[in-house]
């Protein structure tokens, strides 16, 4: 499939695509007149791309990730699968502090619900 459709099955702007490509996250053929063409997996792919740096990760991050995508098995992939895991270390310490300030976000509205309540209750007479 051309760069456009990729764009249109993925949400990811074509702009993003050829960024993708141009860090090594993403590859495709070219054609005889210079046009890119990707496979079908690469809508799973940009996805994955898409999700990772959705969730905070740089370019040069997924990069040393990404052998863990196409070969879990394989040996070479020890230090990948090694960053890998100090990623989702990371995002866990991540989730635990977002969870804390939505706790605390929480006990403020309450507070504010309760206020706001009062200030409408009527006066006694």
């Amino acid at each position: 499939m051309r760069i456009g459709e990729l764009s249109e099955r993925t949400g990811a702007s074509v702009r993003s695509l050829r960024y993708y490509e141009e860090q090594g996250l993403l590859v495709s053929e070219r054609s005889p007149s210079g046009q890119r063409h990707y496979a079908d997996d690469a809508v799973r792919h940009v996805a994955l791309l898409r999700q990772l740096y959705a969730a905070g990760l740089t370019s040069a991050v997924i990069a040393e990730l990404l052998p863990c995508t196409y070969a879990p098995s394989v040996a070479a992939n020890d230090d990948a699968f090694e960053r890998l895991q100090v990623e989702r270390e990371r995002l866990e310490a991540h989730i635990a502090e977002l969870t804390e300030t939505l706790a605390a976000l929480d006990v403020v509205i309450g507070n504010n619900r309760r206020w706001r309540a009062a200030q409408e209750a009527p006066l006694p007479s």
